[in-house]
């Protein structure tokens, strides 16, 4: 870990004198949303944030769904929770980049000219309306709370967020996506009278209508951002950036 604060990044960091598309993930871009200033330091200077720990149980839910919708997928079949949210006609969709666009140093992908830059994004999964031909975006989501799940939260603004930017790079790959995304939110179960070596879930699918439209601006706006010879300004709403400044402060003595 002390590397990792001892020594700047010299690698995947924009080069204004590249005619290269510089690449961004979705994860990349809502960063950019969140704070153009981390965002900058992270792509531009090398300096991310502290790296979080990661979400073992989170992922280990993930993969047990992909493999359970992969099962109904093989199978052409719809999986039973379709049924039960009243999604009729809709099946797991098959094709063969799944594997590529779940892959996290793959992803579906897109360069947009216009800002040169090469868009990724790595999903989860994808359904089909077998009457209409079109595609659903579909991510997979865990906690654990009392009350039910939702997406009312403001910093679920990150989720739909997500949701839009794998829209928009599907619609710049020609396919037929709705509007319409879904969420299969899994919430761990704590009511239980002991553990027993198992955790239980409620299941939750849950619509979500996203609007891509942002995006494209969004991108204009990085490749600015990435441009300048200066960072931007700290966000009055990053907590890593009010931190930054605390930790100046008291050092200088303010």
């Amino acid at each position: 870990m002390s590397e990792y604060y001892n020594s700047r990044r010299n690698r995947n960091l924009f080069d204004p004198e590249s005619v290269e598309p510089f690449k961004v993930s979705r994860s990349k871009i809502d960063l950019y949303m969140n704070c153009p200033l981390c965002f900058y330091l992270d792509c531009r200077l090398g300096v991310g944030r502290p790296p979080g720990f990661p979400f073992a149980l989170n992922s280990a839910v993930d993969l047990l769904l992909k493999k359970e919708f992969d099962i109904h997928r093989a199978k052409k079949r719809a999986h039973p929770l379709m049924g039960v949210y009243g999604l009729k006609d809709v099946i797991p969709y098959e094709h063969e980049d799944l594997d590529i666009w779940r892959s996290n140093f793959k992803g579906i992908r897109h360069v947009y000219k216009r800002a040169n830059l090469l868009v990724t994004g790595a999903i989860d999964d994808i359904w089909q309306n077998t009457k209409t031909g079109e595609l659903s975006i579909v991510d997979y989501k865990s906690t654990s709370k009392e009350e039910k799940v939702t997406l009312d939260k403001e910093w679920q603004i990150t989720y739909k967020r997500q949701m839009e930017v794998y829209q928009w790079l599907f619609r710049q790959n020609d396919f037929r996506i709705s509007k319409i995304g879904y969420f299969v939110y899994c919430n761990g179960k704590t009511d239980r009278a002991a553990f027993d070596g198992k955790l239980e879930f409620d299941i939750d699918v849950i619509p979500y209508t996203g609007d891509d439209a942002w995006v494209t601006r969004a991108l204009t706006d990085i490749r600015a951002c990435l441009m300048s010879p200066k960072p931007p300004k700290p966000s009055m709403t990053c907590d890593y950036c009010s931190y930054r400044k605390s930790a100046r402060d008291v050092q200088t003595g303010k």
